[in-house]
């Protein structure tokens, strides 16, 4: 990659030079797939939102607007009604109707999708007519436009004639490289781990705000050739900006640098539910996470504000819980972490029959989250200390999500970032019970469970009354906490990068959305 961009760095600046309007921006992470309903995950959902649409959207203070539905209504305690927006055209020229919408779901919630959770209460579908859809759900569910924001509407008759009807989550079809939306720009160019351009869609159904004429993104895994493109002017912006060169970026005259704390809370998960331990010398062992109080010395041993203050130098916030104090539901009563005490860890280990400690594998990304791979070798020598001994093996996002999915570890980290700003979301994709039939725990990898907890998550979806159901959360909460289901350490950091010619916007939710730019 970086013989790519220096190859091309002169042309690059040249064509800048001739047109301003041309912008570029990197990433640490490409995109896995170009299909909206293959993977569940922030790099994907956010390039997509620039190119797919949903019924509606977030605008830049991630409030929920109108997007391919004009308006909608709850249908007494049985569900929504959508009315859809007429005269939309797909990429293609194809019109817009309730049929896509319908199909989108259907294909939506199969098992091969990565995003059927979102649609867990949802008992039925309909198309009323050709531009109003209902959703029925088995319950009251005040908070479901919340809920499926990000879901996508694909083209019915484009999907189904390139044989891509069921989403490829691990695998690919037509629908993985090719897309045709609805959304202010379109794919003309993907080349997986190279490049992936867009231009403006001339017949989008809203008003242009941006003065792009085309967008070119590039996933650049090493930070400080990152930092050299954006010094150089080869990108008009990256993300994140490694947070070792915040101070040097500021004081550049041609860049800036937008900070702000994401949605993103980064955690440890454990394979909860395993009869034995598969990695290290230890393999093949009676696996020791399946006991609260071992899972409680680990939540002990690690010095999140050590974390907090060496490794990510003072851009995160600790954080209790699945959830940042900015979104609704946070549990204010339970918002103080579990003291760093390496006394109490050792003792826990004690009481549940390791004394001695015990060795096993930790899997984590090592270009997903700003700092990943050094907080979890942090994370590693911290363990040791109670005698813990880590095996540790990083390796790129396109790698991890399907080694979680096989279940290949005995501790993982990962980086979750409601898309609903509701504290129901990551109980319903990371605590609760999976279970496909009913489209829940789609991303609970180490199988946490709980039977209590899975009473609550329907009563918090249904509930109306904002005071009874913060009750339901703030219980759900307290026993993810006792159990120690997961290790909650920060929320990130927002750390963008911009030439100083360049307007934009940074949302919480760190989606990028080029709708929004202005180069000057």
């Amino acid at each position: 990659m970086r013989k790519t961009l220096a190859a091309t760095a002169v042309a690059l600046l040249s064509v800048q030079a001739a047109s301003a309007e041309t912008f570029r921006w990197a990433g640490t992470t490409d995109p896995q797939t170009m299909d909206p309903h293959a993977v569940n995950s922030a790099p994907v959902l956010g390039f997509l939102n620039n190119v797919y649409e949903g019924l509606m959207r977030r605008n830049q203070q991630m409030q929920i607007e109108p997007a391919l539905a004009t308006g909608w209504e709850p249908i007494g305690t049985e569900g929504w009604r959508f009315h859809l927006r007429k005269d939309v055209k797909f990429h293609d020229g194809s019109d817009f109707t309730a049929e896509d919408v319908v199909f989108s779901y259907e294909r939506a919630t199969r098992p091969e999708s990565d995003v059927s959770s979102w649609f867990a209460s949802v008992s039925g579908i309909k198309a009323v007519d050709d531009y109003t859809v209902e959703f029925y759900t088995a319950a009251p569910n005040p908070i479901f436009p919340d809920t499926i924001t990000n879901f996508m509407i694909m083209d019915k008759g484009w999907t189904e004639a390139n044989s891509s009807a069921v989403p490829a989550k691990d695998a690919e079809n037509f629908a993985t490289r090719n897309t045709n939306g609805t959304g202010a720009f379109k794919v003309v160019e993907r080349q997986p781990d190279l490049k992936t351009v867009v231009e403006p869609f001339g017949g989008w159904w809203d008003e242009a705000t941006h003065n792009i004429t085309s967008a070119e993104y590039t996933p650049i895994q090493n930070p400080a050739t990152a930092v050299a493109a954006l010094l150089s002017g080869e990108v008009d912006m990256i993300n994140p900006v490694p947070t070792q060169d915040v101070a040097r970026l500021s004081n550049s005259p041609d860049v800036k640098v937008l900070e702000d704390i994401e949605a993103r809370v980064i955690m440890f998960g454990f394979a909860n539910q395993a009869d034995t331990l598969k990695y290290s010398a230890d393999a093949g062992k009676p696996n020791p996470f399946k006991d609260a109080r071992v899972r409680q010395a680990v939540n002990h041993a690690i010095n999140v504000d050590a974390i907090v203050q060496t490794i990510m130098r003072g851009s995160a916030q600790p954080v209790s819980q699945l959830v940042s104090p900015a979104m609704r539901g946070y549990s204010e009563s339970l918002a103080e972490r579990p003291a760093y005490d390496l006394d109490k860890a050792r003792a826990l280990l004690a009481e549940a029959g390791y004394a001695d400690g015990f060795s096993f594998g930790m899997k984590c990304p090592n270009n997903r989250y700003i700092n990943d791979e050094a907080v979890c070798q942090a994370a590693v020598g911290m363990l040791a200390q109670i005698g813990l001994n880590v095996e540790l093996e990083t390796m790129p996002v396109s790698n991890y999500w399907p080694e979680l999915r096989a279940q290949n570890f005995d501790m993982y980290m990962l980086g979750w970032s409601p898309g609903s700003f509701d504290a129901e979301h990551p109980i319903r994709f990371l605590v609760t019970t999976p279970n496909p039939e009913k489209k829940l725990g789609s991303w609970n990898f180490g199988a946490f469970s709980n039977d209590r907890v899975d009473e609550l998550l329907p009563q918090i979806q249904s509930e109306i009354d904002d005071d009874k159901r913060q009750a339901l959360l703030d219980e759900s909460t307290k026993i993810l906490q006792d159990e120690a289901g997961y290790v909650p350490m920060y929320v990130q950091a927002l750390l963008w990068g911009a030439r100083s010619n360049v307007d934009l916007t940074q949302r919480a939710d760190n989606f990028f959305m080029l709708r929004w730019v202005t180069v000057n």
